[in-house]
């Protein structure tokens, strides 16, 4: 299965991004494309069915993965203030119901939040003038004391947290009803 990495997904339009911008525009295009591919279909009650001994769900996944693809833009723009750190109870608490979906939440309004979300990224990764620009990490025991992310990293990181969520939604959807993305 090829994913469709020309069509609105990429939020260019006029095809006018090239380079290393263009390709991490396609990769988070594709990924992006797997994870919603998996949840078609489904009724609210799949979306929200645990198929494993995990807490995960498939329209968790989707939910946790546009709050972290936010984040990290929002930590392209702004630094380390936008991150919550283990000693913050209320922000790990919030980041425990990213994996989700509440009692008036759908999967169609998860859905369009993360177009949404995909579509700033893709905005910030074409305009953004220097791919280099870099802020210091937030003390927590997940990453190395005094690191730095440059925005190129950060929307790397956006890539591998994507296609690895991709990837538990499909064991995830397999287990619900037997569909595969790849196969």
């Amino acid at each position: 299965m090829t994913p469709d990495t020309t069509s609105a997904t990429t939020h260019d339009p006029a095809g006018t991004t090239t380079g290393e911008r263009a390709d991490l525009l396609e990769t988070l295009a594709t990924h992006r494309y797997f994870l919603r591919h998996t949840v078609q279909g489904l009724t609210e009650e799949q979306a929200r069915q645990r198929t494993t001994v995990s807490e995960l769900t498939l329209g968790g996944l989707v939910k946790h993965v546009a709050h972290t693809e936010a984040t990290w833009a929002e930590f392209v723009l702004r630094g380390p203030s936008v991150m919550a750190g283990p000693d913050d109870p209320e922000q790990m608490a919030r980041w425990a119901e990213e994996f989700r979906m509440g009692p008036d939440e759908t999967l169609a309004d998860v859905l369009a939040h993360y177009e949404e979300v995909a579509r700033r990224t893709d905005d910030l990764v074409r305009s953004l003038p220097d791919l280099d620009a870099s802020h210091p990490l937030p003390e927590a025991p997940w990453f190395e004391p005094g690191a730095r992310r440059s925005a190129r990293r950060a929307f790397l990181h956006i890539v591998a947290e994507t296609a690895q969520h991709a990837g538990h939604a499909d064991i995830l959807r397999e287990s619900l009803d037997g569909q595969k993305t790849m196969g």
